[in-house]
């Protein structure tokens, strides 16, 4: 909150009587990062029953738990040394959790086998992600990876911080945010000579633009990766895959298409499909784990991803129980499977209807204009400013610039020969570092009516044009 200013009295008549802005809200909930709990969502039930027997083991020794919530947790403490979450497990998570999550994948995905050695529970997706970078991008040689336009705000920094050249591909925003093999092929060939692309990033369902991608552009995907060798890292948000809500659309995940495709792609392209709990149904960014599953990858990387994670000691031990009640839910006959259902489907409704109305709000606006929105929890809206506008934000960010190299100039002591010109580069940096794009979360609390439409504004991301 420490670019939003907090209102949590009442507006006085005199600021009303002014039209001051802060007088038509109390309060403002910022959730550029999602974080659907901080808007008023409540946890799933069964989730935080499991984690509760777990952690005051006493609690079940009664019946102040369900019958399948007290059996998950008892099954879980008989896996933890000492019969304690409060003891460490192996490195890459826990067996049994592994072991539950492979099957949920096979479940998932047709009964196309996993297995627990591929998979590896990680600090969230971003270690995940920072690990298998840490393979890639070894040589001597500039190591860049292409990702998409627009990302995942968190992406850039994270291979600036690696060491890793972005190479950008230009989702289309026409056809509602679809990804081409066209732009994946002008992509490579601009990166030729000045870096050496390792992998291609993928997000699906998409975040921040909440596409999906349709089974056929996943096989493009895959069939450029295979002729341009390169490993596919890709999102796929196992909160966003229950969160699809759009008409026609369907998550697939990128495993089974590969698998489907049989050879040469099935046993050749390589594959680490990426998974949180932080946002979508679930929503427990607080637990702040996840996991990633290696697919046709030589056992020898297999080791040493397993000694990139040690350095971890271990996941988050809650959050491994949380993976477990999400790669499992109740199932019909349980004791909690009536109370989970209704939960997760009012949910859905819940993102469904939000997601509609805060469309049509922003495309309503004057000089804004939005895409349909098929999963996730955010929309990516378009602002057109007049010309005017235009004109008047440059001649900003040239004196903008002028304060900008004057004070470099005066901290590094550069010295200047004659008069100093503004390049339209100076320009271009200055504009990317006065970002102006609002992005919403759409969660509504059924009791309540409209709680939250306008989540805030993520300062992060640009785009005027």
């Amino acid at each position: 909150m420490s670019d939003l200013k907090k209102i949590t009295g009442p507006p006085s008549a005199k600021k009303e009587q002014g039209m001051n802005m802060n007088a038509s809200f109390r309060k403002i909930l910022d959730l550029s990062s999602g974080d659907s709990h901080n808007a008023g969502i409540k946890p799933i039930t069964f989730v935080r029953q499991v984690i509760a027997g777990c952690t005051y083991p006493r609690i079940l020794q009664g019946d102040d738990l369900p019958p399948d919530a007290r059996l998950r947790a008892q099954k879980l403490l008989s896996h933890f040394d000492g019969g304690s979450i409060g003891s460490y497990t192996e490195s890459c998570g826990m067996t049994y959790v592994r072991n539950t999550i492979a099957k949920s994948i096979s479940l998932r995905d047709g009964g196309v086998p996993s297995h627990p050695e591929q998979v590896f529970i990680t600090v969230d997706t971003q270690r995940a992600l920072m690990v298998m970078l840490r393979l890639l991008c070894q040589s001597e040689v500039m190591s860049a990876v292409l990702i998409p336009d627009p990302a995942p705000h968190t992406l850039t920094r994270l291979l600036e911080r690696m060491g890793v050249v972005s190479v950008t591909y230009q989702l289309q925003e026409h056809s509602g945010w679809s990804l081409e093999r066209a732009e994946l092929n002008r992509a490579i060939q601009v990166s030729r000579g000045g870096c050496f692309p390792r992998g291609i990033y993928i997000s699906n369902p998409g975040n921040p633009t909440g596409h999906v991608q349709s089974r056929d552009s996943i096989e493009d995907v895959i069939r450029f990766a295979a002729d341009e060798e390169l490993f596919l890292l890709v999102d796929e948000e196992s909160v966003y895959q229950d969160s699809v809500f759009a008409d026609g659309s369907e998550f697939v995940s990128y495993k089974r298409v590969l698998a489907e495709m049989g050879q040469p792609y099935s046993h050749r392209v390589q594959l680490a499909s990426m998974h949180s709990l932080s946002n979508g149904i679930m929503g427990e960014c607080g637990f702040r784990t996840g996991f990633m599953e290696l697919v046709n990858v030589d056992e020898a990387v297999m080791f040493y991803t397993e000694v990139l994670l040690t350095g971890d000691l271990c996941p988050l031990v809650i959050g491994q129980i949380a993976l477990d009640a999400m790669a499992d839910p109740p199932r019909p006959g349980d004791p909690s499977y009536t109370l989970y259902t209704q939960e997760v489907l009012s949910r859905r409704i819940t993102l469904k209807y939000n997601m509609s109305r805060a469309v049509e709000f922003i495309n309503d606006l004057p000089g804004f204009s939005c895409q349909s929105v098929q999963s996730g929890i955010f929309i990516y809206p378009h602002l057109t400013l007049p010309q005017s506008a235009l004109t008047h934000s440059q001649s900003q960010l040239v004196g903008y610039c002028m304060v900008q190299y004057e004070s470099a100039r005066n901290r590094r002591q550069v010295k200047s020969s004659g008069s100093s010109m503004i390049s339209a580069d100076d320009v271009t940096a200055a504009r990317r570092s006065v970002p102006f794009s609002p992005v919403f979360t759409t969660w509504r609390d059924a009791t309540d009516g409209i709680r939250l439409t306008v989540c805030a504004l993520l300062f992060r991301v640009c785009r005027v044009g």
